[in-house]
């Protein structure tokens, strides 16, 4: 568009620019408990009513309302038996038709991680509505993240029951729980959520490369979450240096080795995906054998020679290698997971594990929603019984 005849671009805000602009103007030095009165705001100016920013809890049973968005929002709302859920679980918009108008939830997504959802009360919706609310709930998810570094708001806002020292400090150490990109997808899941200790992991993706780690540090307490804390931070740098899986084993094994002493140990499992060829490369240090999940069956474990756990001085360990093909997804798990039982039975076992993977992966849900349905499940399964951390990360290569 030109003015004056000029040939110059129109630099007037229009309504959709001032809508956004808002967002960005103040974003820089809002502090955090501003957050959910500036969305409000926004929404508002398109004639939204009663919004809500519903974030997960822990646990990853709940939505739970952020404060200070006005009254008459509504409350927390379950994860599996509502619409704002269902918008959660699928990363999709959901509309509902209400007799004042419409409902519309929108998930707020960052970087492919699920941080919770956008709800809102509209007259009418049309698509004008629907792309300046997307770009709304965008910019409030990258708001949500950007201040969570310096407040403990949010964190408090999805603890919905008190949380032990250990988790706290394991729960400081994780990366966002799920991560979804064109070539890769990941989602991982920790219990007991509020008392977790030894459990732990860590990935990144670096160019055509993601990296992963799982650990699991003996014992249960703040003794486990500080070996914990050493061993993902030792993993950390030896990532970041750019040194192969089998040194990256041997840097982990130096610093526990050097701080604890001889008799504790923390089992490890790192892995390496080339996100352009599907070639995995891994090191497994005492870990159960990683699923193999192929069209939405368990095909196979990823069996690998036996290593010694980090911090007993193993030597320098051979490194697997498989090539993926497309879909393939890859199941990551404690101990935990499979060994728990009641008193005077038998272990859960990995077969039931095989079991229950198979009948959620017939549902051919997303990553995200496959990995926290298998845990709730498992632990169902196991009569709600957790007296060991147990954790799993599931990933696909998309190809």
């Amino acid at each position: 568009m030109t003015v004056g005849g000029r040939g110059e671009p129109d630099r007037s805000e229009s309504f959709g620019e001032g809508l956004l602009g808002l967002l960005l103007d103040r974003a820089h030095e809002l502090p955090p408990h501003l957050v959910a009165p500036l969305v409000a705001e926004a929404v508002a100016r398109l004639g939204g009513r009663e919004p809500q920013i519903l974030l997960q809890d822990y646990g990853q049973q709940i939505l739970v309302p952020l404060p200070g968005m006005g009254a008459g929002a509504g409350g927390s709302q379950p994860i599996d038996r509502s619409e704002a859920g269902r918008c959660f679980l699928e990363s999709r918009t959901v509309e509902v038709l209400a007799p004042d108008g419409v409902r519309v939830h929108l998930p707020l997504l960052d970087g492919g991680d699920q941080v919770g959802v956008l709800s809102v009360a509209l007259d009418r919706i049309d698509d004008d509505a629907r792309r300046l609310m997307r770009r709304i709930a965008g910019l409030a998810a990258d708001l949500l993240q950007t201040k969570n570094g310096y407040t403990d708001l949010f964190f408090r806002t999805r603890r919905s029951e008190p949380m032990s020292v250990a988790a706290e400090i394991q729960w400081s150490l994780l990366p966002p729980l799920s991560m979804v990109m064109p070539h890769v997808a990941l989602a991982g899941v920790l219990e007991p959520a509020y008392d977790v200790a030894g459990d732990s992991f860590d990935y990144a993706l670096n160019g055509d490369v993601m990296h992963l780690a799982m650990i699991d540090a003996m014992g249960h307490g703040l003794d486990a979450a500080t070996m914990a804390t050493v061993a993902i931070g030792a993993y950390r740098h030896a990532r970041r240096i750019s040194i192969e899986l089998s040194e990256i084993y041997l840097f982990m094994d130096r610093a526990v080795a050097e701080q604890f002493d001889p008799d504790h140990f923390v089992t490890a499992q790192m892995m390496r995906l080339d996100t352009d060829t599907g070639r995995l490369q891994w090191v497994n240090a005492g870990h159960p054998a990683p699923m193999l999940v192929r069209a939405h069956r368990v095909v196979g474990r990823l069996e690998s020679p036996t290593t010694l756990p980090v911090g007993f001085g193993g030597d320098q360990p051979q490194v697997s290698a498989v090539t993926l093909e497309p879909g393939d997804r890859i199941l990551c798990f404690t101990d935990g997971l499979v060994e728990e039982h009641a008193d005077g039975q038998e272990q859960f076992g990995e077969e039931q594990l095989i079991d229950w993977v198979n009948r959620l992966e017939e549902a051919d849900h997303g990553i995200r929603t496959v990995a926290r349905e298998l845990s709730h499940t498992l632990k169902r399964a196991r009569g709600e019984t957790t007296s060991d951390d147990a954790t799993l990360v599931l990933f696909e290569w998309r190809g």
